[in-house]
């Protein structure tokens, strides 16, 4: 009960006048970035990854170096209930990424800003993926977990600021988080009049503060809410009252497009994230508006702007979206 509280605070934190604290990086540019916490593409790619070397293996050995990581859990508790189940695959709800095990419970991640998955085998390439380091230790000063396979491979999770963290619950405890968590927007669930409802009940909010409300669809942070409204031809800022049928049939299909496009070329690069066998993902060089401020439109060429919006910049082309 006390992780459902500890999900749901941080949920609920996602309101209309919430402001994320956002950490600059830097990627290989001109100029800088901030990049938020990986989103779905990021995380569903990691997900991807990491399962073909992480399912069937068995956990043997748990070692906790920083207990705050598995609140509300103690450290003595949570190794108890972790050890000697079997890793039957990985899921993703939203941002978290999910292992669920053989005793129906689920290992839930959530990388935060700097985490890090860092899968170790005996002998193999190392693959990570998360927060970059200038070199991939494992384990380093910043491994706050360390996992050991039942085949002598390791999965360490690092996070430099320590916000990342990894919570076990039962499945009918994770049914309770999930319920609470907005429409997965690549689900068969997420549908044209499912959409329109969620405009029509909260029609003074702001295109952007309705896709990054994680209680109403998952896994849209910055980054994909700035290109979803430019491929749309909307302002980020704009009022859903005010979008027409036409704007809001675009919305929802480019929010698809967009994400599904992102998975295929594994996700945004900046210097905070990297796939799982620790290179850069591809997408950046496929963004029209998001990190671009002040560079020409891909499409007509007039310079970008950037405005902070719910505490966030915001990125968009003041010719091709109203």
């Amino acid at each position: 009960m006390l992780f459902i509280l500890f999900i749901v605070a941080i949920i609920n934190s996602k309101g209309e006048n919430s402001k994320s604290h956002l950490e600059p990086f830097y990627f290989f540019r001109s100029k800088p970035y901030t990049f938020p916490m990986p989103e779905l593409p990021e995380v569903e790619t990691l997900r991807r990854e990491l399962e073909k070397s992480l399912s069937g293996r068995i956990i043997k050995e748990i070692k906790i170096l920083w207990p705050k990581t598995v609140f509300p859990l103690s450290p003595a508790l949570f190794i108890k209930r972790i050890s000697g189940q079997k890793i039957l695959g990985l899921d993703r709800r939203a941002k978290m990424l999910i292992i669920n095990l053989s005793s129906d419970g689920h290992l839930i991640f959530h990388l935060k800003m700097t985490g890090q998955l860092i899968f170790v085998p005996r002998s193999g390439q190392i693959i990570s993926g998360g927060h970059p380091a200038n070199d991939i230790q494992a384990p380093g000063r910043h491994t706050r977990i360390i996992f050991t396979l039942d085949d002598g491979s390791h999965l360490y999770f690092n996070d430099l600021r320590k916000f990342g963290w990894a919570r076990l619950t039962s499945k009918k405890d994770f049914q309770s988080i999930s319920d609470r968590i907005g429409l997965e927007p690549l689900s068969k669930t997420f549908t044209m009049v499912k959409v329109q409802n969620i405009l029509k009940k909260y029609p003074n909010r702001t295109v952007k503060q309705i896709l990054l409300d994680q209680t109403l669809i998952a896994g849209i942070g910055n980054i994909y809410a700035d290109e979803s409204a430019f491929l749309s031809h909307v302002l980020p800022m704009r009022k859903v009252r005010t979008l027409d049928k036409k704007e809001v049939t675009d919305l929802h299909k480019n929010i698809i497009a967009v994400l599904k496009h992102s998975i295929r070329h594994k996700g945004t690069s900046s210097k905070n994230y990297r796939r799982s066998d620790g290179s850069l993902g591809g997408f950046v060089p496929h963004l029209f508006v998001y990190g671009r401020g002040g560079e020409k439109c891909k499409v007509c060429s007039t310079p970008i702007k950037k405005v902070r919006h719910l505490g966030r910049g915001t990125h968009y082309c003041p010719k091709c979206q109203s």
